[in-house]
């Protein structure tokens, strides 16, 4: 990209990577919330995307350690505290391991992260790693997939509470409360770009964060699939579904 975007142009570039690449597209996702995964294959679902749950503080806190501003860093440790918690039995963590548990996961296996396939530990480590490694504005626009995720917890309550017996209240209190933090936090997330994002390289950046975001989620959807909708691809060592047990 050679001409610098007008902040309304590089808004509208970052939204169309949404609208072509967010994982709202990738078929587990409609298997998923079209109810036509088995209980196993929305456990190993559950298991694994825990792996990136957990991640999000780490990544975070890598963020703060970078930021030199003030007022920068207390708009971003908000979001430690979303994922963390300020105390037991608090946080998008453990809501997360709530559902783990509705669905029928042992709490202690999930978070041993012992059954979760390769492929999604080395995806989720690429994305610790690029924020810890990139530059901050880069590391910052990472996070922009928050712009699409509203999107996808409604329609994932949706189709979680008309298909699936463990869907209630509790179970789904995860996406619930995102639908009040992701939007305030890609409000900041989405200013701060747009508004540092001064050169033509710079925007670039900004734009390669996003995709490689993208990546990073779609990744750990393709590695689902292979191992969990497509018969006889469980790696060794992988969570095995009491149904492909039998």
């Amino acid at each position: 990209m050679n001409a610098l975007l007008s902040p309304d142009e590089l808004e509208a570039r970052l939204r169309q990577i949404g609208a072509e690449r967010y994982h709202d597209l990738h078929p587990f996702h409609k298997l998923l919330h079209g109810g036509k995964l088995n209980r196993g294959q929305v456990q190993a679902w559950v298991l694994n995307r825990y792996c990136y749950q957990g991640a999000i503080p780490r990544k975070d806190a890598a963020l703060l350690s970078r930021m030199h501003d003030v007022e920068l860093r207390r708009e971003w440790r908000r979001r430690i505290v979303d994922h963390d918690g300020s105390g037991p039995g608090d946080g998008g963590i453990e809501r997360w391991l709530v559902l783990a548990e509705c669905v029928g996961l042992d709490r202690g296996y999930v978070v041993s992260t012992d059954g979760a396939l390769a492929a999604t530990k080395f995806a989720v480590e690429a994305y610790v790693r690029f924020v810890r490694e990139r530059p901050l504005l880069e590391a910052i626009a990472s996070s922009l997939t928050e712009l699409f995720a509203p999107g996808i917890h409604k329609e994932r309550i949706a189709g979680l509470l008309q298909h699936y017996d463990f869907a209630d209240d509790k179970s789904l209190s995860y996406f619930r409360k995102r639908l009040d933090e992701a939007p305030r936090d890609v409000k900041f997330g989405l200013a701060y770009v747009l508004r540092e994002a001064r050169t033509a390289e710079q925007q670039q950046g900004v734009i390669d964060a996003l995709l490689f975001k993208t990546d990073v989620l779609w990744a750990q959807l393709d590695a689902l699939h292979h191992a969990y909708v497509e018969p006889g691809n469980i790696p060794p060592g992988a969570f095995v579904p009491e149904e492909m047990t039998t």
